[in-house]
């Protein structure tokens, strides 16, 4: 992953999501995935923007089937936003980077 990017697995998904004292936002995608292509350059900018007082992510729900089957993903791209362990919010399909930055400006 680029920059601040991070990736997400089933391994640290409790240590880096559900544990984070940060907001944490984790875009469920796949290679395959075309709309997860278009949304990638977001997520990895807001990834950028928000370093140190976010934690920003992609988990790929081709080799993560056990958070991907817990959270209930059927459609990708699916965006969560974690706080305390607990979502706050799921967006699904592609968004713009304004309506993302509300979400995340207004739980941070």
């Amino acid at each position: 992953m680029a920059g601040n990017l991070k990736e997400f697995k089933d391994s640290n998904f409790d240590d880096e999501v559900l544990k984070s004292d940060k907001l944490a936002i984790v875009d469920f995608w796949a290679e395959w995935c075309a709309p997860c292509s278009m949304i990638a350059p977001i997520v990895e900018e807001l990834a950028n923007e928000y370093d140190g007082r976010a934690n920003v992510g992609k988990l790929n729900v081709d080799e993560n089937s056990e958070t991907s089957t817990k959270y209930g993903i059927r459609s990708i791209p699916t965006i969560l936003f974690f706080k305390n362990g607990a979502i706050l919010k799921q967006v699904v399909g592609v968004r713009s980077k304004a309506e993302l930055k509300e979400i995340i400006d207004s739980n941070i």
